[in-house]
């Protein structure tokens, strides 16, 4: 069976304290509602990871966490040093060192390394802003056989900011709906009270 490979950039981080190491910057707010909403996806699409390989730095860690929290995985986390400042061939090499049996990985980490990768597996320039996360399936059977050779194919994209304007779309269009409905309703009632007088 192929390997499913999801790769999600870490959700938006505080600058709130300009004294605190970038390793140390902490999610914003939005950052952990986007990182939720990421998790939904993968639950509503049945893609929830088997394990999630992470940077260990806090907002990349913080953003692993709430997806494990809402995907219900206990322990699943692996931190991986070298993700924080990850360049193609560092993803590469933890991949290469999978348990075959495991079918859906999940990594966060960092731009640019994280974007770099991305162009590599499926040879198109694709952007990954915060929280974004791209859906892979790889011309693979076994992660030992992972190289910079190995290439895969766009599955699925999501994010959350365009989510989030697909929704008001939604709610716009049901508002619409709503009014015209009223409306439809309102003419039947005047046209029976017309009728009815008559």
């Amino acid at each position: 069976m192929a390997k499913t490979l999801l790769l999600m950039r870490h959700a938006k981080s505080s600058w709130h304290d300009k004294k605190l190491p970038d390793f140390q910057r902490p999610l914003k707010k939005r950052g952990a509602e986007d990182s939720a909403a990421i998790a939904e996806i993968l639950r509503e699409n049945e893609l929830i990871p088997q394990i999630i390989l992470s940077s260990p730095a806090l907002r990349a860690s913080q953003t692993a966490e709430i997806v494990a929290k809402v995907c219900h995985l206990d322990q699943k986390i692996t931190y991986v040093n070298s993700f924080y400042m990850g360049e193609v061939h560092e993803f590469v090499e933890q991949l290469s060192k999978l348990d075959d049996s495991l079918e859906r990985v999940m990594i966060v980490a960092h731009n640019p390394g994280l974007e770099a990768f991305m162009q590599l597996l499926d040879g198109k320039l694709e952007a990954l802003p915060t929280a974004a996360l791209a859906y892979i399936s790889l011309d693979l059977h076994k992660w030992s056989d992972f190289s910079k050779d190995t290439t895969g194919e766009l599955i699925g994209y999501w994010d959350p900011e365009n989510i989030e304007e697909k929704a008001k779309e939604q709610d716009m269009g049901k508002d619409k709906k709503d009014k015209k409905d009223k409306k439809e309703k309102k003419e039947k009632k005047e046209k029976k009270e017309k009728k009815d007088k008559k």
